[in-house]
């Protein structure tokens, strides 16, 4: 009887450990870099690089930029002459 009781509490136990990792993970792609907004002392300074960080869920929450360059087209009205 105890063991299944004992079985019962670690696994409850462990369900909730899963759900805390889950909600402490942030994850930033390639291509984007994100700030961390603190609820105490505001936006932090440091700029997350991309990968998997651990953070304090309800503390801390990430905000995402994209930050990849784009490709624009330049209109020019000169053009070259010396092309033969």
């Amino acid at each position: 009887m105890t063991s299944s009781r004992l079985f019962n509490n670690i696994e409850e136990f462990s369900v909730l450990g899963r759900i805390g990792i889950c909600l402490a993970i942030a994850g930033v792609d390639g291509g984007h870099r994100a700030v961390i907004f603190d609820r105490f002392q505001g936006v932090k300074l440091d700029v997350i690089e991309e990968g998997i960080h651990f953070m304090i869920s309800w503390l801390h929450r990430p905000i995402i930029f994209d930050v990849r360059t784009r490709p624009r087209s330049v209109p020019s009205i000169t053009g070259t002459k010396d092309i033969k």
